[in-house]
């Protein structure tokens, strides 16, 4: 989730609060307050609130919080007589675009930091890693209006952001760092998205690279906006860093875009009304809460409510607040503005007499075999990707495999269908450690939408082989009392050819062991042999 790192002199001056009574209220907001430092702290937030990923946004809603200035934050608009032209070329290639425009901004090294730091948190997050929506940010003064936005040929040449030497959009995909990090959102397209002033100078090269001539720096004062992507999110993205940068006390002014078909103006802060009413709030939360009480809570997490005589509540939701898509959402909101911490526990009415699960005293004897083997246990997300369980481990994607429909990060898209993906991250993360490292996880996969439970352990040390993990598997099976066992060649793209076996009861495959690949050994950016196994139990 993502980690923000919030100074405490810039939260100060923006919320008019000590930093010790926002480090009280702040974890009540369902924040994680991960580092403190002696001028600031990092706090973690849950990736559905984008909102927050800006000391701007924290400070907005800590004040509305706090009651220092509850209910719906609006901003004024004016137009900004800036037109961008939406040419047909790029209609196929990155359909959709949003801009805006910010003046009368002061800067520093830490409000830069800040900006910046959104913008990038806003690719993980809702822009899934660039490919669905990326944000440019760029010094108005330094372009001129009108703008395009078409599609090119990769021949086109600038000087991309950090670079003093010009380079074609395809060198800039093979030569810069993000253009290599990001170049696969490009791979099928002929064409390249490009934004030009009417002098016919560059500004972005969406998504991936700014010009360095649009550079923001701490004397710039107006800033232009463009938000690119492939469908709506583009105007969650814009609202979010729009109004961000208001509360710094920029003046936010609209832009005309002019499709093929269509004209619209951005950005628009017009909210949203969703109806909830105050038998659902007290059902759900178990509180007893009047509709005045309702409608002050929604105020404290930044939202309007107007009361209805028949006990329902229309509640008015900013145009920077995605993460509101159901009045159950509204009615978490009311909990969290009234209190967890004033919400008291209570026994369960019913006692039952329980006892332990088959599935867990299983995983209990499983513990027991892999630690007396010299094992360390370690637990893992079950959330993963697509570019972890199959690209990395250079395996073939299958038809079992169960995808998440709307993911909030590129790195939770699918539940796992192997654990082992996992171990080699933790081995990753662990090369500081001594070696030899052995671990082991037991836990669930889930396959065609069902549960398994699977056990993977791997080793790493300068002399790991396959007669180590061969004999590991052996005491496995062993204890495990599965001793009409086959062992057979194994075609496991992750394993070494030859140093590799699949394990066989009843004619089935359940699991295989080896010696990692040496490619995969190195896409997890290991230097050491490692050996490993994966066996259903």
């Amino acid at each position: 989730m993502p980690v923000i790192k919030l100074y405490n002199a810039d939260l100060e001056n923006l919320t008019g609060v000590s930093i010790e009574r926002i480090k009280e209220r702040l974890p009540l907001l369902c924040a994680d307050v991960e580092r403190i430092e002696s001028d600031s702290m990092d706090v973690e937030f849950f990736p559905n609130r984008p909102d927050l990923f800006s000391v701007e946004g924290v400070a907005r809603t800590m004040k509305q919080f706090l009651d220092i200035k509850p209910g719906l934050a609006t901003y004024n608009m004016a137009k900004s007589g800036i037109e961008m032209v939406v040419e047909t070329s790029v209609l196929e290639v990155r359909p959709y675009i949003v801009c805006g425009v910010v003046r009368d901004l002061h800067f520093d090294s830490s409000t830069i930091e800040s900006l910046m730091l959104l913008q990038e948190h806003l690719h993980r997050g809702i822009g899934r890693n660039r490919a669905k929506v990326s944000v440019g940010v760029h010094d108005l003064e330094k372009v001129k209006p009108p703008f395009r936005y078409l599609a090119v040929d990769p021949g086109f040449s600038f000087v991309p952001l950090d670079y003093e030497e010009e380079m074609s959009m395809a060198e800039i995909l093979e030569r810069h760092p993000k253009g290599v990090a990001y170049k696969y959102i490009l791979e099928d397209k002929t064409n390249y998205p490009l934004i030009l002033d009417s002098r016919g100078g560059v500004i972005s090269f969406p998504p991936i690279i700014n010009a360095e001539r649009t550079r923001v720096t701490e004397s710039t004062t107006d800033i232009f906006l463009d938000v690119t992507g492939l469908d709506d999110n583009v105007s969650v993205a814009l609202n979010i860093i729009a109004c961000a940068l208001a509360e710094r006390g920029g003046q936010l002014e609209s832009v005309v875009l002019r499709y093929p078909d269509a004209e619209i103006e951005t950005p628009s802060l017009a909210p949203k009304t969703m109806e909830t009413s105050v038998a659902d709030v007290n059902s759900l939360t178990g509180l007893e809460l009047s509709a005045e009480d309702c409608k002050k809570c929604c105020e404290r997490m930044g939202l309007s409510a107007k009361l209805k005589p028949d006990g329902r509540l229309d509640v008015i939701i900013p145009a920077y607040r995605s993460d509101i898509l159901h009045p159950w959402d509204i009615i978490e909101d009311i909990a969290i503005g009234y209190g967890y911490d004033r919400i008291k526990p209570e026994i369960p009415g019913t006692m039952v007499i329980g006892e332990v699960h088959p599935i867990e005293d299983k995983k209990r004897q499983v513990r027991e075999i892999m630690t007396g083997l010299g094992y360390f246990e370690v637990l893992t997300f079950t959330l993963t990707s697509e570019r972890k369980q199959f690209e990395l481990m250079l395996r073939k994607r299958h038809e079992e495999e169960v995808n998440v429909a709307s993911p909030i990060s590129t790195e939770h898209t699918m539940l796992r269908s192997t654990i082992m993906p996992n171990l080699l991250e933790i081995l990753a993360l662990n090369q500081h450690r001594d070696l030899p490292q052995r671990i082991f996880e037991v836990g669930p996969v889930v396959l065609n939408l069902k549960e398994k439970y699977r056990l993977a352990a791997v080793s790493t040390h300068a002399n790991a082989n396959f007669a180590e993990v061969r004999s590991v598997v052996d005491s496995v099976l062993k204890e495990m009392c599965m001793n009409e066992v086959e062992l057979s060649e194994s075609e496991d793209g992750a394993f070494l050819a030859g140093r590799r076996a699949d394990i066989i009861v009843d004619g089935k495959r359940i699991g295989v062991f080896g010696e990692l690949h040496p490619a995969v050994i190195l896409n997890f950016g290991l230097d050491h042999p490692v050996v490993g196994f994966e066996v259903g139990v």
